[in-house]
């Protein structure tokens, strides 16, 4: 496809089309073309470390995502940012690139408690910064569900979650609390 078919509105290329497009090139172009979009691309060479070498590139991608939302609540030097949008960014591109189910999640705990502990420290911030907060906890709860194992692994820091929050403002405590004690009676039922 053509640069003036792409300026000219036309929509880009389906993947079943690019698959078609792709089985006419010999593999040696095809390598080629792999290798520059490696270079081209960070997401790219991540998903690349990640089909090569599994472990290491999900464990390296959890880390940088870790240090990416400790930063943003609570960085080396100076204040936090709070640019929550980066911070669960962070948390989406982990998950897009390394498609990794408990780290994900304990990626979007540690947000929480980011959260919770940035409030400790430097008191009440604002009603769009808890909405986040709960939204992340009870998405947190949904994907857990009534699994035992994740529910096993993750109990224990989501119930600190809620007592941490015990005198926060803004009914920040009350939501977490309600959201918690619900999820954790529906694992009776």
């Amino acid at each position: 496809m053509s640069q003036s078919t792409l300026k000219e509105g036309k929509k880009k290329p389906s993947i079943p089309e690019i698959k078609k497009a792709l089985k006419q090139y010999e593999k040696d172009a095809l390598i080629t073309m792999l290798v520059d979009c490696y270079k081209s691309s960070k997401d790219v060479k991540n998903y690349i470390h990640v089909l090569l070498h599994p472990e290491d590139a999900t464990q390296e991608l959890y880390e940088n995502a870790r240090k990416q939302i400790e930063n943003e609540f609570f960085p080396l030097k100076g204040y936090g940012k709070l640019r929550l949008a980066k911070a669960k960014s962070a948390i989406s591109e982990f998950k897009k690139l390394s498609n990794d189910e408990l780290r994900t999640l304990d990626l979007m705990i540690y947000y929480v408690e980011q959260g919770v502990d940035f409030t400790v420290t430097y008191g009440d911030i604002s009603e769009a910064f808890y909405s986040s907060m709960e939204s992340m906890y009870t998405s947190v709860l949904n994907k857990i569900g009534d699994s035992v194992s994740k529910r096993a692994l993750f109990n224990a820091r989501l119930l600190k979650i809620v007592n941490d929050t015990d005198g926060i403002g803004w009914g920040f405590h009350d939501y977490l609390a309600g959201e918690y004690y619900e999820w954790a009676s529906s694992e009776e039922d």
